[in-house]
């Protein structure tokens, strides 16, 4: 590798970093970096094949709450940089990433830890009505993650190229074959930690419904993801009701109960829009102390510029968006828009209670982080992945592009929407979705659609076979064959529910991807899996 290389190579660990700036729109998964760092270095159907293999097995690793998963963006940049460079293919990235991976979630929690100490130096600004500074320390102080990473990234690949190629060329076949069967194995992982954020018992059928239609029927992922769609459609659906007569509320409220949009409004649409601009860069300075805090108050800050003119309301409204917040970024633009109109309010009206705009946030920030979890994390995700790595194994750069477009067309759209419905509705929009049980419609819905794709993975997006003959006194006859009779795709099945079993058990997430990996490695040694 050239020098060139290895600052083409480091921008695209940069890049892949800056989804902390880009409103985690998936920018930085593997399915996405794999071909660009193929591409640098002259093979980009590898770097697509490699990417999509990465993906699948590091499907389940997401960002929700405390949990910190394994750094998918260094390990796997860095794996497919030296799996392409060194000839070797997909499980000697498999066998670099994951490795990478874990120390560089050790990096990243220490970066957690360390953008704490800002905290105080947050509230100062604060204080003094300083947004400027506020805003400029939280760029700042993002831009620490891909900074670090790059310059790893970047030593990394200097430092180790020659001696991990050399490594590489000592490895015995059986290990490479160890590792291309555990390749096939580690999805299961990713299944499995998905499956633990859907798995209920009201909608577990579903699972089986999905793994039915592919292992059975041959159904491709897409295809079982329109008829999930129709499903949950049908499963959701309500009764028409009477059209409701003059005299009442079509929302089924009387006048009184009724909380009006606001009136003689004083934000733009533009300046509304600002707040779905400035969302993507909600997590840029997330810590372990206050979390989202800064990233909301980022946000805040045109609306209150807008409303407040003089530094102690300014200073006031800093501080308190400078509390503990933290929601799904993908319906994080809700609470923006309703915290805007309540800020117009309390600017307008002095009887206004201010310390209800934070009560308001600290109520809605759970609900909607399940929820919206549950749809982009748990469904969304699932399909595009599931489409663009089917497309991208065998080489197709499209599968890339489709993950993206799958994933980020429904996902903008919704959180520009939500940034206005939050504004021109406030909390009353929230009241009538608890009404008419919309936010239980939507998280039964997207768990139905979320476990059939999820259930047709393990029969698509795996290939577990075994080699093992079984005498039946004339002749052997191959276990597989009688496998295949009772149930097709039996053992990938069954190692995604003994991941998900040990996941319920509380076995860390590491454990069970090394325990994977030595399973691959014995099944290939002892010739029990191929």
């Amino acid at each position: 590798m050239t020098m060139l290389t290895y600052l083409l190579i480091t921008l695209i660990v940069v890049f892949g970093h800056s989804e902390d700036f880009l409103g985690t729109t998936l920018l930085g998964r593997p399915l996405v970096l794999g071909p660009l760092v193929g591409w640098v270095l002259g093979d980009i159907h590898q770097g697509a094949a490699i990417g999509a293999t990465l993906e699948l097995i590091f499907m389940g690793n997401i960002k929700v709450g405390a949990a910190i998963p394994p750094d998918v963006i260094t390990g796997g940049v860095l794996g497919t940089a030296f799996a392409i460079g060194s000839g070797k293919g997909a499980a000697v990235a498999l066998a670099l990433a994951i490795p990478i991976s874990l120390l560089a979630e050790m990096v990243l929690s220490g970066l957690f830890v360390f953008r704490s100490i800002f905290n105080k130096k947050f509230m100062e600004y604060a204080e003094a009505g300083d947004f400027r500074k506020i805003q400029r320390l939280h760029i700042v102080s993002g831009l620490l993650k891909p900074i670090l990473m790059g310059l790893i990234t970047y030593f990394s690949l200097q430092l180790g190229s020659d001696v991990i190629k050399s490594f590489l060329d000592t490895i015995p076949s059986w290990v490479n074959e160890g590792l291309q069967l555990a390749g096939n194995m580690l999805p299961a992982l990713g299944f499995a930690l998905l499956m633990n954020l859907l798995f209920k018992k009201n909608v577990a059928p579903y699972f089986f419904l999905g793994f039915i239609l592919a292992a059975y029927l041959k159904l491709p992922v897409i295809a079982i993801g329109g008829l999930g769609i129709i499903i949950a459609l049908l499963v959701t659906a309500t009764p028409p009701k009477p059209i409701p007569t003059d005299e009442e509320d079509p929302w089924g409220t009387s006048e009184e109960e009724a909380s009006p949009a606001p009136s003689n409004t004083t934000l733009s649409r533009p300046l509304i829009r600002r707040l779905f601009f400035r969302s993507m860069a909600l997590e840029a300075n997330f810590n372990f102390e206050t979390w989202q805090n800064t990233g909301f108050a980022f946000c805040m800050i045109p609306v209150l510029k807008k409303l407040y003119p003089s530094k102690k309301a300014m200073a006031q409204a800093l501080q308190r968006h400078l509390q503990f917040f933290n929601t799904s970024t993908f319906g994080s633009t809700l609470i923006l828009g309703i915290t805007a109109a309540m800020e117009e309010q309390n600017s307008r009206d002095i009887s206004f209670d201010a310390s209800s705009i934070n009560s308001v946030k600290t109520g809605l920030m759970g609900p909607l982080a399940g929820v919206f979890d549950s749809l982009f994390w748990g469904t969304l995700k699932v399909i595009a992945a599931g489409v663009g790595a089917s497309l991208a194994e065998k080489g197709n750069i499209m599968g890339a592009v489709l993950f993206i477009l799958l994933f980020n067309v429904p996902h903008l759209w919704l959180r520009y929407r939500l940034t206005f419905t939050g504004y021109t509705t406030g909390t009353r929009f929230l009241q009538q979705l608890a009404k008419h049980n919309v936010m239980d419609k939507l998280t039964l819905g997207a768990s139905i659609l979320g476990l059939m794709v999820i259930g047709a993975m393990p029969a698509t997006l795996m290939s577990i076979r075994t080699p093992i003959a079984i005498s039946n006194g004339t002749s052997p006859v191959a276990l597989q064959s009688i496998l295949d009779q009772i149930v097709p795709d039996m053992i990938p099945l069954l190692l995604t529910f003994l991941v998900y079993f040990g996941i319920r058990r509380g076995i860390k997430t590491m454990w069970l991807l090394l325990g994977l990996l030595a399973l691959g490695l014995l099944g290939s040694w002892l010739h029990l899996f191929n």
